[in-house]
């Protein structure tokens, strides 16, 4: 009895033990401290105002929840000069180390994405990968004068210097990768004396793994031993804003979004009422504009595009036989190209593209154009002016001057003429004066009618 009764005590005693070692085991981790928090930014865009915002909160949320590392990952084919120059002045200043991962295997930091890269405290590479060619060019894409190109290549160039020699990294490739157009592997980055990047990582917790008690130097000269070991990773997503705007804050998305509204806008004109092509054409327009607003932009572009739009409003109201049309499409088209006022060739407009854009909207107008101009000359069939020409018969006689009776349309109408009308013959109407037509005798009828 007394053996049943301690078997049935051993299930109870399990779960205590299983507690116990339980709340131990907490009060041990406790002991050593909670887990490092490392924060995860990823960019895949061009650098623009909006993705240095996202880069920015990021950093500034870390610094305000004590975080121990912001890892940036980071794709991209480049960007405005003014944003990287934000985005580094922010990983410089910021209290939380700043790891750039370019990442995962395929992808590239070029021009832009170059300078954040050499600019972090750990610059980190996924194997396939390759960084530089961060030459500048002009604002179409074409060779500057020799003058400009010297003074524009210079001062990036001074400015990858002092970022390279200050991270104590080869100052000579990060020159050679703006003046040269140079780009480089992961292995050629590595492997450069000194090199150009601090480590190769397959994934963000191969980094991780790799910067565990590691020993880095930031940019006042100081430096900071990194713990990650089971560090608890949160991903910082761009909010809902930002998410729009990256999307749209690109010129070609901006110009299809201008392109779309103007056409929206020109078939609500065409055919008031419609409300469908008005609605989508506004909220087309407004995002273009809001998108055009954080895009540097040279104004003279923007008022040849909005000169077109008014050349296109006005064939609506004048009938100009698409010379105002014409007009506005080929203003439209030199504004588009000189709308993106950056060197950077990412952000250009392409002759290609603003052609094909231009003049797809120039045919679409020029075919509302047709129809309205058509329809402009199509003789009414409806109302009293739709009765002018019609044919109808007396059914009595008429004098000069005199009224009778008409059969038309299937009605019967009181009638006026200016000549003689027997009763039975064939009439034409020339006019309608409230309930009282004029009419004459009919001659020829005109080719495609009958006479009654």
């Amino acid at each position: 009895m007394r053996r049943q009764r301690a078997w049935r005590r051993w299930p109870r005693f399990g779960w205590r033990l299983a507690l116990a070692l339980w709340v131990l085991g907490a009060l041990a981790r406790a002991a050593d401290g909670p887990a490092p928090l490392v924060y995860v930014a990823e960019v895949d865009a061009l650098i623009h105002p909006v993705s240095a915002e996202y880069i920015l909160r990021t950093i500034e949320r870390a610094d305000e929840e004590d975080a121990d590392l912001v890892v940036l990952k980071l794709r991209t084919p480049g960007g405005l000069v003014d944003s990287t120059r934000a985005i580094n002045a922010g990983i410089i200043e910021a209290k939380t180390p700043v790891v750039v991962y370019v990442g995962p295997s395929g992808a590239r930091a070029a021009s832009a994405g170059f300078l954040i890269t050499i600019a972090a405290d750990v610059a980190a590479m996924a194997p396939g990968t390759h960084i530089g060619a961060a030459h500048p060019v002009s604002g179409g894409g074409a060779p500057m004068d020799e003058t400009t190109a010297k003074k524009a290549a210079s001062d990036v160039a001074a400015y990858a210097r002092s970022l390279a020699d200050r991270r104590h990294r080869n100052v000579q490739l990060a020159e050679r990768a703006v003046l040269e157009s140079q780009s480089f592997t992961e292995k050629e980055a590595l492997e450069a004396s000194p090199p150009l990047i601090d480590l190769i990582a397959s994934d963000v917790n191969d980094l991780l793994h790799q910067l565990d008690g590691r020993v880095i130097t930031r940019w006042d000269g100081s430096t900071v031993t990194l713990e990650t070991g089971d560090a608890r990773l949160v991903a910082v997503d761009m909010n809902w804003r930002q998410r729009v705007l990256s999307a749209i804050a690109h010129p070609q998305v901006a110009l299809l979004l201008f392109s779309l509204g103007t056409l929206g806008l020109t078939i609500e004109l065409w055919n008031p009422g419609a409300i469908l092509p008005g609605v989508v054409g506004g909220l087309c327009l407004l995002l273009a504009f809001f998108a055009l607003q954080i895009l540097p932009i040279n104004y003279v572009g923007l008022l040849l595009i909005l000169f077109g739009l008014v050349l296109l409003v006005l064939e609506m109201l004048v009938t100009s036989y698409g010379l105002l049309a014409t007009g506005g499409i080929v203003s439209m088209v030199l504004g588009a190209l000189m709308l993106i006022d950056t060197p950077a060739p990412e952000m250009q407009l392409g002759l290609p593209f603003v052609l094909a854009t231009m003049l797809a909207l120039g045919l679409i107008t020029a075919m509302l154009a047709r129809l309205g101009i058509k329809a402009q000359l199509t003789r009414p069939v409806t109302g009293a002016v739709g009765m002018i020409d019609e044919m109808g018969r007396a059914l009595t006689p008429m004098e000069p001057g005199g009224s009778g009776r008409v059969l038309t349309h299937g009605e019967i109408w009181t009638a006026t003429a200016d000549e003689p009308v027997a009763q039975g013959e064939s009439v034409r109407i020339v006019a309608v004066d409230g309930m009282t037509l004029t009419v004459r005798r009919a001659g020829p009828a005109p080719r495609g009618e009958q006479r009654p």
